[in-house]
């Protein structure tokens, strides 16, 4: 196995030269770092990463815990933090980290020395005495998170923005009883996009409560089960805000088994544009969130030093968001004249 003297010997340079090139020191040279890096090809050779980490302190990986690892939300989101990392030489250790306290700070515990830097989804307030716990003890970016850090950047979306806008275009359609599949009660998000809901209808002067409100938990499951329930009101909805994409895929099965249809029984509008968005029958207008550039964003914080300076931290911005309008609330149909879906706005607007 080749070592670092092998290298520093094939290379004509020193020891130290070679450590440099491998620890990205601005202090060598284009060509010497060519011939270093050459030479280490040629004998098979990479440094010790623990060996590394030891003599520099720095481990070179960023840590990420997120509530959940599958889904296209999720791969979205760490693609757009390992494209960033990687174009700057870091890499990823990913951990899955329920909201809960007791399961967040035993990941941040397992964490700790491993990586320079955490970027941390934590929607649930629970999360909150775990979060202070880590605040300051490694520059951190704080995703979504229920109770900002002073210590830490925090990066969110806008939710009750991009829900109150989707709704009011539900209003703009002619719907005067909208319904919505909210996500867990202990999510920061959910709370967010539900008030954003309820603002809307207020301003609207249109009726809001409990029994326009049905509960779901983010996952397909829920959004078949709630829709069970939304269908059962008397009278039916004319549309439905669910809080998010995943629920969808569940309302449409329930809409199906029932023998309804989509928007001429019931207009869907939801939330985060995840890529199958665009693909179903018919097509989701939904809220899109750009998933990917969050990740990448997390990092540029990460990242970000004064000349000079330690990392800035303490930062809070606001990723805004975007209503994409497809068939699924009407809005397509009412444009072509679909005259089904035209007998059925009237009907809703004589009950209303």
């Amino acid at each position: 196995m080749a070592t670092i003297r092998d290298v520093a010997r094939d290379s004509g340079v020193s020891i130290a030269t070679v450590s440099r090139v491998f620890n990205h020191s601005p202090l060598v040279s284009s060509g010497t770092r060519e011939r270093v890096l050459a030479a280490s090809e040629r004998l098979g050779y990479w440094p010790n990463g623990i060996a590394r980490s030891l003599i520099t302190n720095r481990t070179h990986a960023i840590g990420v815990l997120l509530p959940e690892l599958h889904g296209e939300f999720y791969s979205e989101l760490i693609h757009g933090i390992d494209t960033a990392a990687r174009a700057s030489g870091l890499h990823l250790l990913v951990s899955r980290a329920t909201s809960t306290a007791t399961e967040l700070a035993a990941a941040l515990r397992s964490m700790r020395g491993r990586v320079d830097a955490l970027i941390v989804m934590a929607p649930d307030p629970n999360a909150s005495g775990a979060l202070k716990d880590c605040a300051g003890q490694v520059p951190a970016v704080l995703l979504n998170t229920a109770d900002p850090q002073p210590q830490c950047d925090t990066l969110t979306v806008a939710n009750f923005d991009g829900a109150a806008e989707v709704v009011r275009h539900l209003i703009g359609l002619g719907h005067r009883e909208i319904a919505t599949i909210t996500g867990p009660a202990n999510n920061v998000d959910a709370q967010q996009r539900l008030e954003g809901y309820r603002s809307a209808l207020r301003e609207a002067g249109l009726p809001t409560g409990p029994d326009l409100e049905f509960q779901g938990d983010f996952t397909e499951p829920s959004g078949y089960a709630a829709a069970g329930r939304v269908l059962a009101r008397s009278p039916r909805p004319t549309a439905l805000f669910v809080a998010n994409d995943h629920m969808v895929i569940g309302v449409f099965g329930a809409l199906q088994d029932a023998g309804l249809s989509v928007p001429t029984d019931l207009a869907i509008a939801s939330f985060d544009d995840i890529p199958m968005a665009c693909y179903l029958t018919p097509p989701l207008t939904t809220v899109h969130v750009d998933m990917y550039r969050m990740g990448q964003r997390a990092v540029e914080l990460l990242l970000d030093v004064r000349p000079g300076g330690p990392p800035v931290s303490g930062r809070h911005e606001t990723m805004s968001v975007t209503l994409v309008v497809r068939g699924s609330c009407g809005a397509h149909a009412m444009v072509t004249g679909d005259s089904a879906w035209l007998r059925h706005r009237l009907a809703a607007a004589t009950r209303s």
